[in-house]
């Protein structure tokens, strides 16, 4: 009996090792194009900022209306979240994911055709909004499909490690980014790629996109959503489910303030502040900046499986508050030490320093996949994990974008930005610490186990698939 159970619970869980590497590969392999088009327009902000919004002739201006049109694609993020969500929990995660990474390859590669300012005048910087916007929104829609995808495949006692992998695509994705926009500047010659080739990277998307889109086609529905949907059990309002419940609401704040919160802001200054700040702050060219870049990355990103293991084994939550913690400590010594080293740059000691914070990027994002999806029920799981993540990634690290450097202008110091830095992880790690419940033992396959009410034994068991059934 215990043999026929065991082989019906496996059944019924999902795919082989093999298999879930396949799901695993595909799911990453469209949101890591999708990082990549979103964040080109990061990567490639010195040659894009006198091009599309020379507005003023003071050049910090015009870098800092730059980088506003940049967080407007941040800013939409949560309504990303709400509109593919309902999609995701209404007809299902495959759909939802199809969608979104069309609606961003199209919005990258329309950057990459846009004429510039003395082309067209104001009207491309207000195209360039609106193709930001379009960008925010299909990404608001694409991490909660792919983590969800994954997760509702993966068995209970590996989820951290499984969804850890589509944790690595942010990175990945901005490696890449970097990479090819490296390469395509080297080959063409610094003055040709500001003049032209800086598109280059920007039309690949198209090829990209289209990789990604025959490989996603040939994925199923999830195992967990497809078998909810047979019984009967999907939410037909799941907006109104997931949004018009305090206890809900009480869960999606608490996610957003106690976990995803500082997660973002750490993510933002390790990747993107780190970058920016060498190049603006620093006066480190963006060609040894973006080798600084790419090696401290290449050298974490393995650390992200590292802690989605671990994970599994000691929990979510203290690792993520872990993470936090250090940043908040350790922030302003590691930036003291860039500027310190950084004329001449010295690019070995500044690798090092940036690793340190991608380091910490690994920490507080490795676990935060598996975390959300354990806090909401599969009916609204979309929905209702996608807006606290991306109220996070895109209202509080957007903003890691664009307030240090308007404090660092506004007070004349370069390190008085760290302040926002420094602050938001403070919060998470008070709230999340005291407040946040560790969701590593959560069963998520319980909610559609085999039982009476599915057709099938009651003497099944209620307990989700764990990696020995697999």
């Amino acid at each position: 009996m215990a043999t026929g159970v065991g082989q019906a619970v496996g059944n019924f869980a999902g795919e082989t090792r093999q298999k879930m590497r396949f799901i695993v590969g595909a799911s990453s392999a469209g949101t890591i194009i999708e990082w990549y088009d979103f964040y080109l327009y990061g990567a490639l902000t010195f040659v894009l900022a006198p091009i599309f919004t020379p507005v003023s002739n003071d050049p910090t201006v015009n870098f800092l209306v730059y980088l506003a049109t940049f967080a407007t694609g941040f800013a939409v993020r949560p309504f990303g979240a709400v509109v593919f969500g309902r999609i995701g929990d209404l007809i299902g995660r495959k759909y939802a994911f199809l969608l979104t990474v069309t609606i961003m390859g199209g919005g990258t590669a329309a950057i990459g055709v846009l004429p510039g300012f003395s082309q067209i005048g104001i009207l491309a910087p207000i195209v360039l909004v609106l193709l930001r916007l379009v960008q925010g929104l299909a990404l608001g829609g694409e991490y909660g499909g792919a983590v969800i995808y994954v997760a509702e495949h993966a068995p209970d006692d590996r989820r951290g490690y499984w969804t850890s992998f589509i944790q690595t695509t942010a990175t990945v994705g901005l490696f890449i980014s970097i990479g090819v926009v490296g390469v395509t500047n080297y080959l063409m010659g610094d003055t040709a790629f500001k003049a032209w080739g800086w598109r280059i990277p920007f039309l690949l998307s198209i090829a990209l996109v289209a990789v990604s889109l025959f490989i996603r086609w040939r994925l199923k529905e999830t195992p967990l959503f497809a078998r909810l949907k047979a019984a009967g059990r999907t939410s037909r309002t799941p907006l109104r489910e997931a949004l018009a419940s305090w206890a809900n609401w009480k869960l999606i704040l608490l996610a957003l303030f106690g976990a995803t919160s500082g997660q973002a802001v750490v993510w933002y200054t390790g990747q993107f502040f780190a970058p920016l700040f060498m190049q603006k702050a620093l006066g480190i060219s963006l060609a040894t900046s973006n080798v600084i870049m790419f090696t401290a990355l290449v050298l974490a990103t393995p650390f992200f499986l590292v802690w989605g293991h671990l994970s599994d084994r000691i929990g979510r939550k203290k690792i993520i508050m872990f993470g936090c913690a250090l940043a908040v400590v350790t922030y302003y010594p590691l930036y003291l030490g860039m500027a310190a080293f950084s004329k001449p740059p010295n690019i070995p000691v500044l690798v090092g320093l940036v690793f340190v914070q991608v380091f910490y990027v690994t920490m507080v994002y490795g676990p935060i996949a598996a975390l959300l999806v354990e806090m909401f029920p599969a009916r609204i799981r979309y929905t209702c994990l996608s807006l606290p993540y991306h109220l996070g990634n895109g209202e509080f690290g957007g903003a890691t974008i664009l307030i240090p450097f308007v404090l660092n202008a506004a007070f004349g110091n370069i390190f008085i930005g760290l302040v926002w830095c420094i602050s938001v992880p403070l919060m998470t790690l008070i709230i999340g610490q005291k407040y946040l419940k560790e969701t590593k033992d959560v069963r998520i396959w319980e909610e559609v186990a085999l039982g009476p009410a599915l057709g099938a034994s009651a003497s099944m068991p209620r307990t989700g698939p764990t990696s020995d059934q697999r």
